[in-house]
């Protein structure tokens, strides 16, 4: 069992956002007999998902969603299911984005270093 200190530590988040995940019933640590929370390895890889849903951009309030579900039990899973095939069509959409941008941003720079390079070679020549 680990401390909230030890946790945000290894997760690489604050002991605030541990406390906001807990507030808005993301996720429930354990409490040891002093009433501090502990967190296991199944509340650190729950954490885990929940930080890189966040880094794919999915809302809080859909993470809540999904935990919500989750602790309803076994006949939510389509439900689950879909609230992730879901949020996977959404980072399809992104990376497609981000590729088109990559592409443009390539070609430019392209074009700028060519520019460069003529100007230089005239520079020379003259």
């Amino acid at each position: 069992m680990r401390t909230i200190g030890e946790v945000a530590q290894l997760l690489g988040i604050s002991t605030h956002t541990l406390r906001y995940y807990e507030k808005e019933k993301i996720i429930t640590p354990d409490r040891d007999e002093n009433g501090d929370r502990r967190y296991n390895d199944s509340h650190i890889r729950w954490l885990q998902f929940v930080i890189k849903l966040k880094e794919t951009q999915m809302p809080i309030s859909k993470i809540k969603q999904y935990a919500s579900l989750f602790l309803e039990g076994e006949h939510t899973t389509l439900a689950r299911l879909s609230l992730l095939v879901e949020h996977k069509r959404y980072m399809e959409q992104q990376i497609k984005t981000l590729i088109d941008v990559d592409d443009m941003l390539e070609r430019k720079i392209v074009a700028y270093k060519d520019f460069i390079s003529k100007r230089a070679a005239k520079t020379l020549a003259d």
